[in-house]
């Protein structure tokens, strides 16, 4: 797979939300591609309304850091070699579970993220939307 595309966004959007039901939280879903740009979306009924910005940034974080949100948030810690970064790039920068890279061969091509629950119920519903691409 060299891109994502609006059917791979389709179908990760659709297994995250089934996860999202399972579990009894509704969240807002986001897939975007290589550069950032936002593929798909999805807001669950009832998904609270400051979920709809923090998982498109949990998307933009996952993709230009290529790393998961919640090692962003590890290495953000004082000390760590990341501290401060959530201050940057217009504060758009999620340092919680809940955002993860998209990979195919070595590269990362997209990122879903995730939010409307605890940072654990957000990265359980983002990797049921990770294992729809497998």
């Amino acid at each position: 797979m060299d891109e994502i595309t609006l059917d791979d966004a389709k179908g990760m959007i659709r297994a995250a939300e089934e996860r999202s039901d399972e579990i009894g939280v509704p969240m807002c879903i986001a897939v975007v591609d290589g550069g950032a740009n936002l593929v798909g979306f999805h807001r669950v009924d009832g998904a609270l309304l400051a979920s709809i910005s923090i998982a498109r940034n949990k998307a933009y974080s996952a993709v230009t850091l290529k790393m998961p949100t919640d090692e962003i948030g590890e290495a953000a810690q004082p000390g760590a070699p990341l501290f401060g970064i959530g201050t940057t790039n217009d504060g758009r920068i999620v340092t919680f579970g809940g955002g993860f890279p998209i990979e195919s061969g070595g590269s990362v091509i997209g990122a879903i993220g995730v939010s409307g629950g605890s940072p654990d119920e957000d990265m359980t519903v983002a990797r049921a939307g990770l294992d729809a691409l497998e």
